[in-house]
């Protein structure tokens, strides 16, 4: 994955409990400095065939003159450790606060989206200390309010010997179905897929036993109402909407934020755009954050 990283970014490793973790910083001109401590900012990437950092790669570098990038794969995605395992939501929980513990010797401020967002989440409830502040993409635990949004396939197909190989392999293993994926289900706009985010996808989707994360995911295994735990966070947070989101609405973004106004100071709907505006139209998000910041 590090052929799609920008200029002057190299990867790191972190080992965790499920094994190494994968991570971009910078590494060489023209971002480092000597003699300067920048304080961190952590980019978390989505869960789906083919997720990885290089879904913020287009953000990160607008914020490395001033901040240390930390935009890790998380284990069983990209670069990062595939143990052959049933992934459970304590899994990321336990190697995310892991790796912000190792690389971070001060509060951080955290970016993520979607269901990864929202387990950010209840890591930030667990573990207030790890955080300085929250910006948030379309946080989903896919069954908030007790109304799930993410899983389109039987349990039972995903949970058959050879057939849910078969199905990783037609639906995001080959190049027709990452395009149709990034243009049907997480942009907004066909167009904006360019052939880098395709192969990006699909060099990811394709990493050896990269398909145990991504049916864990598909069958549901890490969906939760956020709902639920949403009340409890006191970090400073604010949210981003892409007002074309598929399976999580604006609507329901509006909700979950009108449960905790103390802690979620700002709600902002992307125009234009799918679950991933960061991806779709970083110029917009880069704005954003650079407003808050």
């Amino acid at each position: 994955m590090l052929r799609f990283q920008p200029p002057g970014f190299g990867h790191q490793v972190v080992n965790t409990s499920l094994g190494g973790m994968v991570y971009y910083t910078q590494t060489t001109a023209p971002w480092l400095m000597a003699d300067i401590e920048l304080p961190p900012l952590l980019f978390l990437h989505n869960f789906g065939g083919g997720a990885s950092a290089y879904e913020w790669s287009k953000v990160y570098p607008a914020f490395a003159a001033n901040y240390r990038i930390l935009a890790p794969d998380l284990i069983g995605w990209g670069d990062s450790a595939h143990p052959v395992r049933d992934y459970q939501i304590s899994d990321y929980l336990n190697t995310i606060a892991q790796f912000i513990t190792q690389t971070c010797n001060t509060p951080v401020t955290a970016i993520a989206s979607s269901l990864t967002a929202a387990l950010t989440v209840r890591l930030a409830i667990q573990q207030p200390e790890l955080f300085k502040a929250l910006f948030l993409v379309c946080p989903s635990g896919f069954d908030d309010f007790g109304q799930g949004a993410g899983r389109r396939l039987p349990i039972g197909l995903l949970n058959t010997p050879l057939l849910d190989n078969l199905i990783y392999a037609l639906g995001a293993e080959n190049e027709i179905a990452v395009r149709n994926f990034l243009q049907n289900f997480l942009f907004a706009k066909a167009e904006r897929v360019s052939e880098e985010m395709v192969q990006a996808y699909l060099t990811s989707a394709q990493q050896f036993n990269a398909k145990f994360a991504a049916l864990a995911f598909l069958r549901g295994d890490l969906y939760f109402d956020l709902s639920l735990y949403i009340k409890q966070l006191s970090i400073p947070t604010v949210m981003f909407w892409g007002e074309k989101a598929q399976f999580t609405s604006v609507k329901l973004g509006r909700r979950l934020a009108s449960l905790n106004t103390s802690a979620i100071r700002d709600f902002q709907a992307i125009a234009s755009s799918g679950v991933l505006p960061h991806l779709e139209l970083p110029e917009v998000i880069i704005g954003l954050l650079q407003r808050y910041f």
